[in-house]
């Protein structure tokens, strides 16, 4: 299994954190929404089955290191989430059992170069979604969080432009 693509710095904990509603609202949409973790984890790893079968291994395997890098990012936001007072529920404004997650969210292209542009455009999201929930977090502990995550998501964003390049050039 490859190594996760993340930054060499440790992941914030959840201690010490309280239920706090307004933080939950906050960040919830970063777990299980069509622009969240759980999401990006299902199309990383249908784009690496497809780059895999391909025989694009080096991809393949780039794709495979950023879905397990998206699985701690899920975990990290499960386990806020829980500690702000929720069910880490797939949906998307956890703690209402509504709205639940869908895999139709994922992008089904089947032309590489099309998947990598897809997961770019999957990133950009995600980066201005965090960006947006840190200028909205008044807890420091959940901002720490929410910050650590969109650091990974910029390497993962050059990281598919890397992918990209080689496959147009």
């Amino acid at each position: 299994m490859a190594k996760p693509l993340t930054l060499q710095e440790e992941f914030p904990t959840t201690e010490g954190l309280c239920p706090d509603a307004y933080s939950l609202a906050v960040i919830s949409p970063a777990y299980a929404s069509p622009t969240g973790e759980l999401n990006a984890i299902l199309q990383y790893f249908y784009h690496y089955f497809n780059f895999d079968k391909h025989g694009y291994m080096e991809y393949a395997a780039d794709l495979e290191s950023i879905a397990i890098a998206e699985m701690l990012h899920l975990e990290l936001l499960g386990k806020t989430i829980t500690a702000l007072g929720a069910q880490p529920l797939y949906c998307q404004n956890p703690p209402t059992a509504y709205n639940f997650y869908s895999a139709k969210y994922v992008t089904y292209s089947r032309n590489l170069v099309n998947m990598i542009e897809d997961d770019i455009i999957s990133e950009r999201r995600a980066i201005a979604q965090y960006s947006k929930m840190l200028s909205r977090l008044k807890d420091e502990r959940v901002k720490n969080i929410i910050s650590r995550i969109a650091a990974d998501e910029k390497l993962h964003l050059d990281k598919l432009n890397e992918i990209l390049c080689g496959l147009k050039c």
